[in-house]
């Protein structure tokens, strides 16, 4: 046996694999080259939990532009707060953002990153016991292109990310205003109900071509379902068309 196909079944016992590293075969390296090619100066990230992807982006992709995060559950923004603050690039902003302003209640999950304005379905529950809802909290919500002028974002290239559990559609229609500002668009995407009401993969591609935006990268997100191996989300990345 070649010594790396060996090497690569011994680490796959241990749980671990090793990737080639470039824009071709690695997921990452697709995104961190897409960022860079498009140069991307300002990195919308609706959906900020404690800072994850954000610090993902920093670290591992080697952003060093300006990220504008919104975090509505006060927990979960404490945490990202205490990230940002870190960070001059890196404003925070304790806000969902959505289709409709105003206030709301939000289902909180036992694992945070899981809360959502939806209903979480039995499907979800069953591959992740730990995200089940442990309560609501009420938050703030604004509509991206009413609140757009205040970010004071200059003409630099745009990439908005969300990852709203379900509720990616919502904040996509509160854009509506300035989708002309925004040139690529991450959406966290079920392939199968996850929220009640939540649009699926197909559904939202079709709506964002119609918006005049193409698929360019999907990304595994990670969740699929233990017992039966199936894939349950990706991130999918889309960049507007040109005129």
């Amino acid at each position: 046996m070649q010594p790396k196909r060996l090497l690569k079944k011994l680490l796959w016992k241990v749980g671990y694999d090793v990737n080639v590293f470039n824009p071709t075969k690695h997921s990452l390296s697709r995104r961190k080259h897409i960022i860079h090619q498009n140069r991307v100066k300002t990195v919308l990230d609706v959906g900020a939990n404690a800072g994850q992807w954000a610090t993902q982006l920093r670290n591992d992709l080697g952003y060093a532009h300006r990220i504008i995060s919104f975090e509505p559950l006060n927990n979960a923004f404490q945490a990202l707060q205490a990230v940002a603050n870190k960070d001059a690039q890196w404003d925070v902003l304790q806000l969902a953002l959505g289709r409709e302003s105003g206030k709301v209640d939000i289902n909180v999950a036992n694992n945070s990153q899981s809360s959502s304005m939806l209903q979480m379905m039995d499907a979800h529950v069953a591959s992740a016991p730990e995200s089940q809802y442990i309560g609501t909290e009420s938050i703030e919500v604004r509509r991206l292109d009413a609140i757009f002028q205040d970010l004071a974002i200059d003409s630099s290239p745009i990439y908005l990310k969300i990852d709203t559990q379900g509720f990616e559609e919502h904040v996509v229609d509160g854009a509506a205003g300035v989708l002309d500002r925004i040139d690529l668009i991450q959406l966290e995407l079920s392939l199968v109900q996850l929220y009640e009401g939540e649009p699926l993969l197909e559904t939202m591609c079709a709506k964002m071509r119609g918006l005049g935006y193409d698929v360019i990268a999907l990304e595994e997100s990670g969740f699929s379902d233990p017992e039966t191996g199936h894939l349950l989300q990706v991130d999918a990345i889309f960049k507007r068309k040109r005129a």
